[in-house]
Formats: structure tokens, C-alpha cells, sequence
């Protein structure tokens, strides 16, 4: 392989007529292996796929040899090259010290791009079917299809529209990808016959393997798709992304909500400037300001969003801060930014949360994409910590100590000055479970208010209360968890003559679920809690409202308000987090017990290839497990117990699971007291034996 070049040692791009847009900066050149060997259909585009791969070489830095001969597949031969391309391949075209020389090439870092037939290749190799992401089951004719853009951050389509019609053979995978790879594209089947997959039908995908990388795209089954420019920007993206010259999150992904995907309803723009809205895309115009989605406070969750920068732009989104109305301000002041701008101080550029701690810098310019390109963030939060992951990688793991500031709150996208463009694509989110335990609001994060203001107090919870009450007043709150809920308790301060809280559903006038007193406290600066029971409490989320009675003006603040319930409270600290950790086997020294409980994503245990095996964790103390998280590689677990003891030696087994499908297994709803908890793996879920990426425990 070739060596990265940087700086002045990086070669420019030439212009080729019918290929794709070359990237915005010329990469430094890396050398491309094109095999095309069939052992059963012969694809009659071949010879056309290798030369539009000759000309996108040509015109983006890389060198492309083309053969058939399997005896290139040799550990010395394949160093070489960033990627091995397989064009149109089928059947059995390597014996096995060729596919031991292959499989060790992608493990150590190694690139492979699938095309079409790939998916029709080695099916007898357990390892290739997990490289390419699922095998060939059949096809309709050769038809119009309208394909799915799901992903229009990674380098291969990130360049199509959300529907890209085309035509071309349309094939029907044996499995869905989606478990163990991002998928990238699907197929509407509304829009052809023949197809047989459902609503989900996955065309192009992309993953990791150890520290190699995989890029599959189904098409490219007819000549004519080799002039299509979109289709040779894919294949050119899937090239670069495979031979590490452009990155992205191609961790499997599922369960994610859209907050913005081309509407933005429950948005709000506070102060200055506005982000425009085009092809699914908000860009920023002018500022400083900030859209922030006003529909509901989070918790606990993983926050998504893809972002491009235009040269040496700002930009950032916000966490964790109550309404800021109209003031930008209050985000900055109360919540927490993580910054996009690569050329800031350390902690202020990107991947840092602003002004508080800088990204781990080599980490972060590893995994970055330059301006013009996208990037996508992963911001995970649980509890009071905040992890930032770039383009699938860990970049940043932070605390928040400050009593003034919460990561609980709104989220928002920042639109710096008008010398800065940024833009944003697919924000989406996942809430870490429905929460079972206590919730607790921030009483100025209202969502709509009447006569009450927030205001900045010292000894407040993040900062502020809603204050300035008087009789009449009111505050609404959307979308609050309500269900469960048994009791209300809130945090109040009063140096007046105090009043009543009624906490309503519906509206300001809806239905009453519990009203509390709230006394003069002693003073504007003494905080207490004041606590009713609640009856009535409708089930799941509702829009809630505090209406405010007493007599007089100046009643009395309220801080922050918490449903009370009888369930546990939603964990926010991993327990296993680097502790002890033994495992029945490993497959080697490469793959220990520890690297399952480490802060990394992509470190992992494997076992030998049999049945049964196991991992457990010491928590160091005994705590109530009600969580379990685990995320499988490729080599998962279909059927596994998740056992607990007191002391490493006696087990009780309190959840079996079957019929597991790799990916991510989110076991939510234990209740059972611990220190010690172990993974037994009963069933593969493949050849090759249990590979967790991450084992997480939660509790209390």
C-alpha cells in the first residue's frame, strides 16, 4: 500500500471526460486491484465496469490493475493495494490459502468494494458472507426501479437525490443486511415487480470488518450503467471509502426517529438568521442564531446528524438547554455545544465541546472529512455524560459537573455569521428506552407560558426558574412522559405570599391530576419541595400544564418539577465500564475479554468457533442490574442467556434470548441483584464464534 501524502506531497486531480465529480482535494494516490474472475454467469458489462474504474482512477489518484488470475491473492501481493474491487464476480473463485491471504488483508486493514455479482460469489465461505453483507437469491427482469437514498452523507451517495430513478437488474439478497452493516439505499418495491424483500429491501451497504472496510452497491448489472455519471460517483465514493481516503458511520443502524429530513416542522428559529431549506439540506444564512427543535426536552439518548462545512466555516449543535425563546443566548449559557470548526483552539475546534473540553485531536483528524465533504455526528448521551462519535469514531467523552448546566434540554443546530455555511442533513434520534423511572423537567423549559417568566437565580437547578408568578398564570410542556406517574413533586422558592400549582393535561384548562400548596419558604433565595399525589395520569406522553393560583402578585419560582413513579429510574452510568472481564475463550490475543467492556467501538472479544462460550464482568459491588446492552460484530450470538451471581461461582440464569440477529441487542427490564454478570452463548449465530463489540451493564 501506498503511504498517505500530505501537504505538498499530495497530487492533483486531472480531468477525464465521462467521470464522476473527483473529490473537493485531490487524495493521496493509492493503488486499486479490479478482479473479475466468474465461475458461473458472465457478466457481459465487465469489460465496461473495469474501464469507467481505469478512468475514475485516472482522474482521482488511483492505479487500477485488472485480472482474473486468483493467484494475485497472496498476503504479499494484496499489500499493495487500499482495495480489491470484485466486478461482477460468481462462484467459487478462490481456493482456501487464497481466501486465508484475503481474509487476513480486509481483518488488517484492507478495503473491499462489491459490485453487483459480488453477491453471487463464495457462497460456501462463511467470511465472505459476512464481507459482503448477504448473498444473491434471485432476480426479476431488467426494469425502471425508483432507489431510496437513506444515507446522503457517505462518500457513495451522498451526492443522490432522496429518489434516484434508474434502470438496471434488481436483485433479492437470501438475508437482510441491516443488522450488520449501514445501510445506504433501498429499493421501493412499489415501483417494480419482482421484488421480494417487503418494505425493507437494502440495495447498497457499507460496514466494518476489524480494521477493514466493506462498500456493496447491486447495481451495475448493464453496460450502460457505467456512463452514468451518479452511478460512477457511487462506485468512485465506495472506492475512496473502502481505500480510507474518505470516511463515515457504517455501523448498523436502526430504531432512529427523524427530526429533520426536508421538514421542519417543530423546528423554531431564536435570534438572528435563518437556515434555508433545499433537497433535504438546511444550510445556514446569516446568524448569530440558532433552530432548535422545540416539540420535546430529551434525556437520555443518541442524537444523529450529518453536517458539511464550506471552508473555513463555523457551526456547532446545541444540547441540554431550556427555551431560549428568542435569546440564542440561553443555549450557549445553559446548555453545552459540540463544535464543527476544525481550525479553532483544541477546545473549541471540532469534536470539542465548547470551551469545556477539546476532542482527542489525533483521533478526531483520523476520522474528519475536509470542508465540502460530510461528516456525520453521533452525540450519545446518558445521564450527565456526553459522548461525541465522527464518522463512527470516538472523539470526545465528557461529564458534566456544573450544577447550573443539565444535558437534559432541547437540541439545536447553530447558525454562526453570515462568513460561515454550514449545512445539515437526516437529524434523527433514538431515546435510550421509555423511561420507567422519575422525570424530571426544568420548570423554565416551558413549551408555551402565559404571564411567567424565566428568570436567572443563583442556587437553581441549571441555572433559572420560571418566576415572575402571579394568579392566572400558567406553563405548558409537551410531550412529557407522564405515564406511571403516581406522584408530583416540585422544587419551589417564595419569599411572598405563595399559592397553588395544579398540574393539568390537555391544556391550561384541562383536567386537574393533583394540586399542591406552596408556602412562603422564607425567603427568595430558601428553595423546598413541595409534593402531591396525582390520579388520572393518562398513559405515555401528554402535554402538561402547571396553572398557578394564590392571591396577590410575585406567588412564588418554580425550579424544576418531577413525575414521580414506581418503576426504576432509567440507567445513566455503565457499570462494566473497564472492569474485570474473563471469557471462556479467545481467538486469539488480539481479541481479549476487556476490549468488550473498553469505551471503544470498535475493539472486541471474540471466542473460539464452538459452542457453548461466555463473557462475564466483575462490577466491583453488588448492584441492581436492569440493563444489559450488548453490540454484536458479524460473529453474533441467535440464542444466549444473560446470567448474574453474587459471587462468579453460582448463576441464575434472568433472561434467555433466541432468535437473535447480530446488531445491537438492547436488553431493557431486569431487576436483579448482582456483581458479577455473564454473556452464555448457547447458539452461533454463524461459523465463526461470539464477537461483542460492547457489553454494557447498567443499574443501581
Amino acid at each position: 500500500m501506498r503511504r498517505l501524502l500530505t501537504g505538498a506531497g499530495a497530487i492533483a486531480l486531472a480531468a477525464c471526460a465521462l467521470t464522476a465529480s473527483p473529490a473537493d482535494a485531490a487524495d493521496a494516490p493509492y493503488d486499486v486491484l479490479v478482479f473479475s474472475k466468474t465461475a458461473g454467469f458472465r457478466h457481459d458489462s465487465i469489460p465496461t465496469g473495469i474501464q469507467a474504474i481505469r478512468d475514475l482512477g485516472a482522474a482521482n489518484s488511483f492505479t487500477v490493475t485488472a485480472t482474473e488470475d486468483a493467484g494475485v491473492f497472496t498476503t504479499a501481493n494484496l499489500a499493495q493495494y487500499e482495495t480489491v474491487v470484485f466486478l461482477s464476480t460468481t462462484g467459487d473463485v478462490l481456493n482456501a490459502a487464497q481466501q486465508t491471504a484475503f481474509e487476513s488483508y480486509i481483518r488488517g486493514g484492507g478495503g473491499y468494494v462489491g459490485v453487483h455479482a459480488a453477491a453471487d460469489t463464495e457462497y460456501a465461505w462463511p467470511f465472505y458472507g459476512q464481507l459482503a453483507g448477504a448473498w444473491f437469491a434471485s432476480h426479476p427482469a431488467i426494469q425502471q426501479v425508483a432507489s431510496r437514498t437513506e444515507n446522503r452523507a457517505h462518500p457513495a451517495t451522498a451526492h443522490l437525490p432522496q429518489t434516484w430513478t434508474r434502470t438496471d437488474e434488481l436483485y433479492n439478497y437470501q438475508t437482510n443486511p441491516r443488522s450488520t452493516a449501514r445501510v445506504l439505499a433501498t429499493l421501493d418495491e412499489s415501483t417494480y415487480t419482482g421484488g421480494s424483500m417487503g418494505v425493507d429491501h437494502p440495495i447498497t451497504w457499507c460496514k466494518t470488518i476489524d480494521n477493514g472496510r466493506s462498500f456493496y452497491t447491486g447495481f451495475g448489472h448493464t453496460q450502460s450503467t457505467y456512463a452514468e455519471a451518479p452511478f460512477r460517483s457511487q462506485l468512485l465514493g465506495g472506492i475512496r471509502y473502502a481505500a480510507k481516503r474518505a470516511d463515515a458511520d457504517c455501523r448498523p443502524e436502526t430504531g432512529y426517529t427523524t427530526l429533520y429530513n426536508g421538514s421542519t416542522t417543530g423546528w423554531s428559529q431564536s435570534g438572528p438568521g435563518s437556515f434555508s431549506n433545499t433537497d433535504a439540506t438546511l444550510s445556514s444564512v446569516g446568524g448569530m442564531g440558532l433552530l432548535w427543535y422545540n416539540t420535546k426536552q430529551y434525556t437520555s439518548y443518541s442524537l444523529k446528524a450529518d453536517w458539511r462545512l464550506t471552508g473555513d466555516s463555523n457551526s456547532g449543535i446545541f444540547v441540554g438547554f431550556p427555551n431560549p425563546g428568542g435569546d440564542p443566548n440561553v443555549a450557549v449559557n445553559q446548555g453545552y455545544e459540540v463544535q464543527i470548526d476544525a481550525t479553532d483552539a483544541a477546545d473549541r475546534t471540532t469534536g470539542s465541546i465548547y470551551s469545556f473540553k477539546s476532542a482527542d485531536i489525533a483521533a478526531r483528524d483520523a476520522a474528519l472529512n475536509p470542508p465540502g465533504e460530510w461528516n456525520t455526528y453521533e452525540l450519545l448521551v446518558e445521564g450527565q455524560r456526553l459522548r461525541v462519535y465522527l464518522n463512527g469514531v470516538l472523539i470526545n467523552d465528557f461529564t458534566n459537573t456544573d450544577p447550573n448546566r443539565n444535558l437534559d434540554g432541547y437540541i439545536g443546530l447553530q447558525n454562526h455569521g453570515s462568513a460561515d455555511q454550514a449545512s445539515f442533513r437526516n437529524v434523527r434520534i433514538k431515546e435510550q428506552g421509555t423511561p420507567t423511572g422519575d422525570v424530571t423537567v426544568q420548570a423554565e423549559s416551558f413549551t408555551s407560558v402565559n404571564g411567567a417568566e424565566a428568570f436567572t437565580k443563583a442556587g437553581a437547578n441549571n441555572g433559572q426558574t420560571l418566576g415572575y408568578i402571579d394568579p392566572g398564570d400558567w406553563a405548558g410542556y409537551n410531550n412529557v412522559n407522564v405515564g406511571g406517574a403516581t406522584s408530583f413533586r416540585a422544587r419551589v422558592v417564595s419569599g411572598g405570599a405563595g399559592g397553588q400549582i395544579q398540574v393539568r393535561t390537555g391544556s391550561q384548562t384541562g383536567p386537574i391530576l393533583g394540586t399542591v400548596a406552596v408556602p412562603n419558604t422564607g425567603g427568595w433565595t430558601t428553595f423546598a419541595n413541595v409534593t402531591t399525589t396525582l390520579t388520572g395520569v393518562p398513559v405515555g406522553s401528554a402535554n402538561l400544564f402547571l396553572t398557578f393560583t394564590g392571591t396577590g402578585t410575585g406567588l412564588f419560582d418554580v425550579d424544576d418539577y418531577t413525575l414521580v413513579k414506581s418503576g426504576t429510574p432509567p440507567p445513566s452510568t455503565n457499570l462494566a465500564l473497564n472492569k474485570p472481564a474473563t471469557a471462556s475463550s479467545v481467538e486469539s490475543a488480539q481479541y481479549p475479554a476487556s476490549a468488550a467492556v473498553d469505551s471503544s467501538t470498535t475493539t472486541r472479544w471474540s471466542s473460539g468457533f464452538s459452542d457453548p462460550q461466555w463473557i462475564q464482568v466483575d462490577l466491583g459491588g453488588t448492584y441492581t442490574v436492569n440493563r444489559v446492552r450488548l453490540v454484536w460484530e458479524a460473529a453474533y450470538g441467535s440464542a444466549y442467556q444473560i446470567q448474574t451471581s453474587p459471587n462468579g461461582t453460582t448463576w441464575t440464569t434472568v433472561r434467555s434470548v433466541t432468535g437473535g440477529n447480530g446488531g445491537e441487542d438492547d436488553n431493557t427490564g431486569l431487576n436483579n441483584s448482582a456483581r458479577y454478570v455473564r454473556i452464555n452463548g448457547t447458539a452461533r449465530g454463524t461459523a465463526w464464534g461470539y464477537s461483542l463489540f460492547t457489553f454494557e451493564v447498567y443499574g443501581s
